[in-house]
């Protein structure tokens, strides 16, 4: 005969709510999984539905290409750019087109080419497609040492100086002393390095030039100074613009400015050393012979 245990109001309470709590937890994990089967669903529906951002391959330059360089294949690469690639620069349908075009601007590596940093076809490379309708580039010869030529990059700005003597106004007139003039200020520098020239006796010879872009009237100048005169580059800030009114110097003034002067110190000539005189009778004959008066003694 089996034993049972007599169900009291608690247990019975009890079991009811055991019950109760376990459905209650049921219907919650129900209702989480069908939650979170609806927002995965929404996501990857959202996820579909988004554009896919869309990327197009550019020209670029695979090394750095200077200022005057003519463009081959070798020069070239190709880089993928998403989103709308900047005005002017070249499709990869349309890369060699860009094939013998001399570079006006220096380009980078990876850098997408734009058209406008491009002389137009058929000009070539060097400095002459960089220069603007109505300007001239004209060479200046500067010394390595004492100049700027180690310092003068494309871009920059410089101002022009002159050292020498004036011509005399007239044949009888003394010559002028040395001067120095500002005679152009605020020019752009196109170029700066090293060029081959002959000396007197033909042998080559290497000097530092430095290209500047300058007005008709400004090649004048400088090439008439550049033959008469020592030239000399003053380095500009770029930001710096204003030409100024500079009056020059010269090495009179030099020695004389800021109430400095050149002071001539007078030499006296040493006196004459004291002497004694000595009459010398030889026979019926005189003479008188003088002899230095020993020191401290007159």
């Amino acid at each position: 005969m089996q034993s049972s245990r007599p169900l009291t109001l608690l247990g019975i309470i009890g079991y009811g709510m055991n019950r109760r709590l376990q459905i209650i937890l049921g219907v919650a994990l129900l209702a989480s999984l069908l939650a979170c089967i609806f927002v995965a669903r929404n996501m990857g529906n959202k996820s579909a539905a988004a554009p896919k951002m869309v990327t197009q391959k550019l020209v670029a330059a695979k090394t750095d290409i200077k200022l005057g360089t003519i463009l081959h294949d070798a020069d070239l690469t190709l880089v993928d750019y998403a989103g709308t690639p900047p005005v002017g620069t070249i499709q990869e349908q349309n890369k060699q087109s860009l094939i013998g075009r001399g570079v006006i601007a220096e380009l980078y590596p990876g850098e997408p080419i734009q058209d406008a940093r491009l002389a137009p076809a058929g000009m070539g490379g060097g400095l002459a497609p960089t220069i603007p309708s109505g300007m001239r580039d004209v060479a200046v010869k500067v010394d390595d040492v004492e100049d700027l030529a180690g310092f003068v990059t494309p871009g920059m700005h410089v101002d022009v100086l002159v050292i020498g003597t004036p011509p005399s106004t007239s044949d009888n007139a003394k010559p002028e002393v040395t001067q120095v003039r500002t005679i152009l200020q605020n020019l752009q520098v196109l170029s700066a390095g090293s060029n081959i020239q002959r000396d007197a006796e033909g042998k080559p010879l290497t000097v530092q030039v430095v290209n500047l872009l300058v007005t008709p009237e400004q090649a004048e100048t400088l090439s008439l100074a550049s033959n008469q005169a020592h030239v000399q580059l003053a380095l500009r800030n770029p930001l710096d613009t204003k030409t100024l009114d500079v009056t020059g110097d010269n090495l009179t003034a030099l020695y004389t400015k800021n109430g400095v002067k050149v002071v001539h110190l007078k030499v006296n000539k040493p006196a004459a050393p004291h002497t004694y005189s000595v009459e010398v009778f030889n026979g019926t004959k005189g003479s008188v012979v003088k002899f230095p008066a020993p020191e401290g003694q007159l």
